[in-house]
């Protein structure tokens, strides 16, 4: 084994007061032990969102920091298992600090290519914003994906027989194993690039008995590395991923260049790992709510003070959430290729870190409020239940906006009275409505609740914030709202216009007012039948990773949709059925600038005994090419174009699958003219099938397993849905300009992301409880966001800032912006301030990574520029930038 020169990791650590004084003479200085990655869990790339990436990365990087020191920073990143791979991910590893990045899964052809290119290793250019090359990030494929050679197993669950080197025994094997492992090592000699090859000894599940492992390691060793006294030029030896890396590295070679990324991933025609982008919706829904609410707990945890934590409602906790958040992360978490008991607890361990954040918040905004009243939680309002609401006849509603700029947000809440007055922080009426509940939502909750109406009305919080409505019965107010039978014509507010199809019920055509663009657009519902696997082609089945649909073209559930209307100065809904499982309001608020589209789909029926992948697909005027955009995580923004692969020539075998990549947070399709932006509540499939279109895959009931390894079929159901699971969720529609597109849809995705958090309070607020609160100063600018804001201990906070916005995406907010950390917040003050990576596991200033040159004649670049000043902190396109906090509570 090759040992770590000891100075790399001779550095400061962010956590050099918690070191234990054991670390200094043991294995992980020596270089006898070392990580590997070093987040809670090895990650999904494809439906996690980079927030909560960075986060689960920050936890499991904080954790070998404080219990191994600075040496047991990882210094490669180790992605042996997901299904596909992320260029947002590449990105994020580069600037958390790591050297290189290895992982296993390949598309059969893309690995094809690269074996006789001899590009199985590259350097991945990660951001087309990011100045190189600060999101470059060397990236080796592993020969074996995370197996051993074949033939070299050995662990009890192994079948490969053990290395016998007793010569007077019948089954002596030694002249065997050697020669099978150097025609092993030669072949794969010739399609890597140096000298140097890696081997990966184990699997899945083993060295459960390490001895067995090591003992024949050892033979093998020994007896190949024997066979140089007579001309054999292979040397075995022990090694780790980061003496692999540092011997490449010193090959100082030129390597291939990447910019794009690795989905969609196929193991072989028609095996499209394709389906877990939306396998387990309703899970993939709760875990984007879960992140938003440990972001609010997080930043209500700061801002409140100490007493956050142990207040008047009893000890709150963030980290119990933290956890659950980080290991829901998992590539068999969020992903949706776990089993049904294990889907289960994922979403227990959520839901008890959410109930821990409760208690934590009540704290804090007693604290921020002065008001020690009791706050309820209603975590079922997209059902329209809340008990509280149903009931009372005087409560008030408490707004908490996690965002650093102010938002406009659709409140909707279940309520039996028909006429109310709700008031603002000012005393100030605010414009509201009474809608009757739908018949979709009344069917959904089941016996859940009782309201038989909601109230609707317009939130405007402040930027990391709350303000408070009071709402209060009205005994001889004006009546409810009625809902009309008939399809309108069109509905519209003063940004947009929606026009129906009288005769269908359909969607017809969508128009922004301000910019003076009118689209066709109709929108429908449609499902495919999924393989069982009996087919000419192929025995492969759809499962929770595959989607293999059996027929290119996909099945209408209705041509028309029954619809009711609902039309007020607040909203305007239309109410569409297309058939008992599936219905959708197409919903526009008084000043939205995005249609909203709440889908309920389910129970999936399989009377005829087959799968259904649901889809809603929209067909507009927009003259697309083939090319069609997704998200990265939900950061940057990358072109996808039909049967294409930027890196190779697609033999294209499965026409829908083959076409389809994770939507994290919005796609998009456009023209010259027109750009139409779908922005997602969680994250999902989609694809652009036809020129025009967009589809996004809502649900999916599978018969067959796959044979993944799930080794159940993806057929959910639970105690209150026996017949088939229910999921609802919604879209958010915009229609820009494609230069001032990303203006609206950027905003508009962090907005579904970070949704504000509601709590309620029986009867009126308390005198003098402050009913209106900012944590910031001003708000930050539209390119800034507030990525992370947490406490990280007694007396410091972990902030991070991001600019949101790509290079050359806006011509306003595609430019540096420039914020004071010493004016940024109300309650906190800024004692001092030091800049981290992105996993704050390490100084920025002490952060040197190995430098790889490309294979192209690129220029010298231009070091980064330093910030005006110690509290000023500049911000370029995509930039995150991450500080340890001294701060005293004012």
């Amino acid at each position: 084994m090759k040992v770590r020169d000891p100075t790399r990791c001779a550095f400061t650590s962010p956590h050099a007061a918690s070191e234990p004084e054991s670390n200094h003479d043991g294995p992980v200085p020596a270089g006898r032990l070392e990580f590997v990655n070093g987040g809670w869990c090895m990650s999904d790339e494809a439906t996690t969102h980079y927030s909560a990436v960075i986060d689960q990365m920050t936890m499991g990087l904080r954790f070998l920091n404080d219990t191994f020191g600075p040496c047991g920073r990882p210094r490669v990143a180790w992605h042996i298992d997901p299904f596909g791979h992320a260029r947002e991910h590449a990105s994020m590893f580069a600037q958390m600090g790591y050297d290189g990045f290895f992982f296993g899964r390949l598309d059969y052809q893309d690995r094809s290519r690269r074996r006789i290119a001899r590009e199985q290793e590259l350097l991945w250019r990660a951001s087309d914003s990011l100045t190189p090359p600060m999101a470059d990030l060397f990236t080796g494929i592993l020969p074996n994906g995370y197996n051993p050679p074949e033939g070299f197993c050995w662990d009890q669950s192994c079948d490969d027989p053990p290395i016998r080197d007793d010569p007077d025994l019948e089954d002596y094997n030694v002249d065997d194993v050697v020669k099978r492992f150097l025609a092993i090592a030669n072949t794969q000699a010739k399609v890597y690039k140096t000298n140097h090859i890696i081997m990966t000894m184990g699997s899945d599940f083993q060295y459960e008995n390490a001895n067995l492992w090591y003992k024949n390691l050892d033979k093998l060793i020994r007896y190949v590395n024997g066979r140089q006294a007579n001309g054999s030029r292979v040397h075995a030896l022990y090694s780790t991923p980061s003496c692999y890396l540092q011997e490449l590295h010193r090959a100082n070679l030129t390597w291939a260049l990447k910019t794009d990324d690795f989905f969609p991933y196929a193991d072989d025609a028609h095996d499209l790992w394709t389906g877990y982008f939306t396998s387990r919706p309703a899970l993939k829904r709760y875990e984007r709510i879960s992140n938003g609410n440990l972001q609010t707990c997080n930043q209500l945890e700061v801002l409140g003070g100490p007493i956050s934590r142990n207040g008047p409602f009893g000890k709150g906790d963030s980290q119990t959430m933290k956890k659950a958040m980080a290991v829901a992360q998992h590539h068999d978490a969020v992903s949706g290729t776990e089993k049904q008991h294990v889907a289960d607890d994922y979403a227990r361990r959520l839901a008890g870190g959410w109930l821990r954040c409760q208690v934590l918040v009540s704290n804090s905004l007693a604290a921020l409020s002065g008001s020690t009243a009791e706050r309820i939680y209603c975590d079922k309002l997209n059902v329209s239940v809340c008990p509280l609401t149903e009931s009372s006849s005087k409560f008030s509603v408490n707004v908490y906006n996690p965002l650093a700029r102010p938002v406009s947000w659709p409140v909707r809440l279940p309520v039996n009275g028909t006429s109310y007055k709700v008031s603002d922080a000012e005393g100030r009426s605010v414009d509201c409505q009474v809608v009757p509940l739908s018949a979709a939502t009344r069917a959904v909750r089941r016996n859940r609740g009782f309201a038989v109406n909601e109230l609707v009305f317009q939130a405007r919080a402040p930027p990391l914030g709350f303000t408070t409505y009071s709402v209060s019965l009205l005994r001889d107010g004006p009546p409810a709202a009625s809902t009309r039978r008939r399809t309108p014509t069109a509905i519209q507010n003063k940004f947009l216009r929606v026009t129906f199809d009288p005769d269908t019920g359909l969607l017809s055509g969508l128009s922004n007012l301000e910019t003076k663009q009118t689209i066709k657009l109709t929108q429908n519902f449609y499902w495919y039948n999924a393989s069982d696997g009996n087919n000419s082609k192929s025995d492969q089945p759809s499962g929770a990773y595959i989607f293999r649909p059996n027929s290119s073209t996909p099945f209408v559930i209705s041509r028309t949709a029954k619809t009711e209307t609902v039309q007020t100065s607040v909203l305007q809904e239309v109410r569409q059925w297309f058939s008992p499982w599936v219905s959708q309001v197409v919903r526009l608020h008084g000043d939205s600038r995005a249609l909203e589209l709440e889908w309920t789909v389910g129970p999936l029926p399989i009377d005829d005994d087959l799968g259904k992948e649901v889809i809603t697909r929209l067909d507009s005027s927009i003259q697309t090419a083939e090319y069609f955009y997704t998200d990265s995580n939900g950061r940057e923004i990358l072109q996808r174009k039909k049967d294409f692969r930027p890196t190779w020539i697609l033999r294209q075998s499965e026409p829908v699958a083959g076409n389809y990549y994770p939507i994290n947070s919005r796609a998009f399709i456009k023209d010259e003219v027109d750009q139409l932006t779908v922005v997602t509540d969680r994250s999902q499939g989609g694809s652009s099938i036809q020129n025009g279109s967009l589809e996004i895959m809502l649900h999916r009931r599978l018969l067959y397993d796959d044979v993944r390894g799930v080794a159940e079929p993806l057929n959910e159901t639970s105690a209150l849905f026996p017949e088939g699971l229910v999921v609802r969720g919604r879209l958010l529609l915009s229609l820009d300009r494609p230069p001032t597109a990303a203006d609206a849809h950027r905003p508009l995705a962090q907005q579904a992301v970070l949704q504000p958090t509601l709590t309620f309070t029986d009867g009126e607020p308390r005198p003098n409880t402050r009913l209106e609160f900012s944590g910031l100063q001003a708000a930050l600018p539209p390119a800034v966001h507030l990525l992370t804001l947490t406490q990280w201990d007694e007396d410091s906070v972990l902030l991070r800032l991001e600019h949101q916005f790509q290079s050359r995406e806006s011509k306003e907010n595609s430019r540096p912006v420039t914020v004071n950390l010493q004016k940024l917040f109300s309650t906190l003050e800024i004692l001092g301030a030091s800049e981290l990576n992105l996993s704050a596991n390490q100084w920025k200033d002490e952060m040197k990574r190995f430098h790889w040159t490309p294979q192209t004649d690129e220029k010298p670049l231009l070091k980064r520029s330093g910030d005006p000043s110690s509290w000023e902190v500049t911000l370029r396109p995509m930039e995150i930038r991450t500080f340890l906090l001294r701060v005293d509570l004012r």
